[in-house]
């Protein structure tokens, strides 16, 4: 029988990397995204890759919109069997003190409150079900502190927190959580926040020893292996993937 996996922010970047190495696999993948167009354009490379896949809307940062494409996961498929709790936005890069509060609301209800909606509801139909395994999205300014990205920063140290603390509750319980700590890498996340700020990628770029950003592919390689492999006992794990950028921290 054929596993299912939810990804959140498949719409582009990490999520619709990551969507189609599954699919290549065979795994069913419920996309998820706020844009309709991402989101068609990622079902159907998986698709292409052999699998199955349909499209959820849904803004992460509102309660009802998880609760929904969770049910509609567990309609279409039965269960849940992989969550790559992804979805998230960088904001402006403005210094904290010229943040709006608007700005900060926003990042906040999308990247913690977001993925703590979805922990919730997906852990629960695992856990229902003999278990399941779930990576988090954070980065590396969730393991080192970062100029410009102050509330975004804390949101990432929180999905740290989060993963590690899931694992204490219910790791007993077949659960797996580990999370994924992206340095700088060429998202259309990523893209925009440099467009916005040209002096902050020649000094990432700088800053990493390996002197480039990273791919969506190498990412998605490493969420890939954590989601579905045999290595059952890797859980409560944060792994950076940055080329050792927070490694000279």
């Amino acid at each position: 029988m054929s596993k299912t996996a939810v990804i959140t922010g498949a719409g582009s970047g990490l999520g619709q990397s990551t969507a189609v190495k599954l699919a290549e696999k065979g795994i069913n993948i419920v996309v998820v995204d706020i844009s309709e167009g991402g989101g068609q354009e990622t079902v159907d490379l998986v698709k292409q890759a052999g699998a199955d896949a349909f499209f959820v809307k849904a803004d992460v940062s509102k309660v009802e919109e998880v609760k929904n494409y969770v049910g509609q996961a567990v309609e279409k498929y039965g269960t849940i069997d992989y969550f790559f709790n992804n979805a998230g936005i960088s904001g402006s890069g403005k210094h904290f003190l010229e943040t709006e509060m608007d700005e900060i609301n926003q990042i906040v209800g999308i990247n913690m409150l977001g993925a703590l909606y979805g922990m919730h509801y997906v852990t629960d139909v695992m856990v229902k079900n003999g278990g399941g395994s779930i990576v988090n999205t954070s980065s590396s300014a969730g393991v080192i502190g970062q100029s410009t990205v102050v509330t975004y920063s804390a949101t990432k140290h929180g999905i740290v927190g989060m993963t590690k603390s899931m694992v204490a509750e219910y790791a007993k319980d077949g659960l797996r959580v580990n999370a994924v700590a992206p340095g700088p890498t060429e998202t259309p996340m990523v893209k925009k926040y440099f467009e916005d700020n040209p002096e902050m990628k020649e000094s990432a770029e700088q800053g990493i020893p390996q002197k480039r950003l990273g791919t969506s592919d190498e990412v998605a390689e490493l969420v890939t292996f954590l989601l579905t492999s045999d290595a059952q006992y890797i859980n409560g794990e944060v792994i950076r993937i940055d080329g050792g950028f927070t490694n000279t921290k």
